[in-house]
């Protein structure tokens, strides 16, 4: 793909809200772990000392929280809602400062992390540094819970990851030349080997359940729309970053088989986005939406530019109407629409297990 001079930054960026939980259930019941960025980080980045950009600004976190708490969202993510559908209260945040408190689960997500180090470098807690984090989780769980306890704590959970597109969309965001080093191919085993490897490690410590999602054509956010107009005019979806996400999902549940033969007792859940979105964005009206394209919240063209809370930016009317409420994150209700598939969805979109079905093993 040619390379654009845009100066839109794009971190995947998520959440942060702490609300005290109405019911608190042991881990008896399932607990959950959450790996990955924005879309599922619920306010870590919050409590970096990077200069990576938090989202704890006003309009994010307007419709639910009615305050923003560091998730890129109007509202609740998607695991907000699988927390909810398995009857747990918010998973607290790793960061949360003072926070000892692990035996529902922990949010491990970094908005901008991606499975490679060096994507969004120093700004962010990558992927393997979510293990690392995970790992001393576990050690201290060790010392108050004892190894019995912890052990059937961790092979009940489910392990939830969103991780990927920053991979692949922040080179064409940020001018790099990464891609230019790689076959297209080789770069996908890179992204694909480090999120195997990462499970692997869980899998050592005792997790069994894991959850994971195929990418959405990232191709055809708003913030990857608007660099399509800049870059050539033309307003369709960029096809460059589509390309290297339709890989990733096809390397992915081979990948994923691979492991379950290697991993006596490992189970899994793959939820197909890429399906899922590309029927949203194909015939919105027919799940609600009325805006596909244009993102809610942000500047330039198509609001494409993750500028929302700042200085410069426009705000939509009415967000239900809105699939993505920035450049690249999908709004409240949208999240909800994509946890329903993967708790309780049908095999054709989520394989071979559902999250609910998971829990339950």
């Amino acid at each position: 793909m040619g390379s654009s001079r845009s100066n839109i930054l794009c971190f995947l960026m998520l959440c942060a809200s702490f609300l005290v939980p109405t019911s608190c259930h042991s881990y008896s019941h399932g607990a959950l772990f959450i790996f990955g960025d924005s879309f599922y980080d619920a306010g870590n980045n919050i409590y970096l000392n990077t200069n990576v950009p938090k989202l704890n600004i006003f309009p994010y976190g307007e419709t639910y929280f009615k305050h923003p708490t560091g998730r890129a969202s109007d509202g609740r993510l998607i695991p907000d809602f699988i927390s909810e559908f398995a009857k747990l209260p918010f998973i607290p945040l790793y960061l949360l400062p003072g926070n000892k408190q692990f035996t529902n689960g922990v949010n491990f997500a970094s908005g901008g992390a991606g499975a490679l180090v060096e994507t969004n470098q120093g700004l962010i807690m990558d992927l393997k540094t979510q293990l690392s984090n995970f790992k001393n989780m576990e050690k201290q769980l060790r010392q108050k819970l004892g190894a019995s306890e912890v052990k059937t704590l961790l092979s009940t959970a489910v392990y939830m990851f969103s991780i990927g597109s920053n991979d692949y969309l922040v080179p064409f965001i940020t001018n790099s030349t990464v891609l230019q080093s790689y076959s297209k191919k080789e770069y996908v085993r890179m992204v694909i080997g480090n999120i195997t490897t990462v499970i692997q490690e869980i899998y050592k410590i005792g997790g069994r359940k894991f959850g994971l999602s195929k990418l959405l054509p990232l191709g055809c956010p708003p913030i990857s729309r608007a660099l399509e107009i800049v870059r050539t005019g033309g307003s369709g979806c960029m096809e460059e970053v589509t390309v290297l996400a339709k890989l990733h999902n096809r390397a992915l549940p081979k990948a994923l088989k691979e492991l379950k033969s290697q991993l006596k007792g490992c189970t899994y859940s793959i939820f197909d986005a890429y399906t899922a979105g590309t029927a949203i964005f194909n015939n919105p009206s027919k799940y609600g939406f009325e805006e596909v394209k244009m993102a809610c919240c942000g500047s330039g063209p198509l609001r494409g530019s993750i500028t929302c809370g700042h200085k410069v930016y426009q705000l939509c009317d009415n967000v239900s109407e809105y699939f993505f409420f920035d450049g690249i994150h999908p709004t409240e209700k949208a999240n909800y629409q994509f946890a329903k598939l993967m708790w309780d969805g049908s095999p054709e979109i989520v394989k071979p297990y559902n999250l609910k079905t998971l829990f339950e093993k």
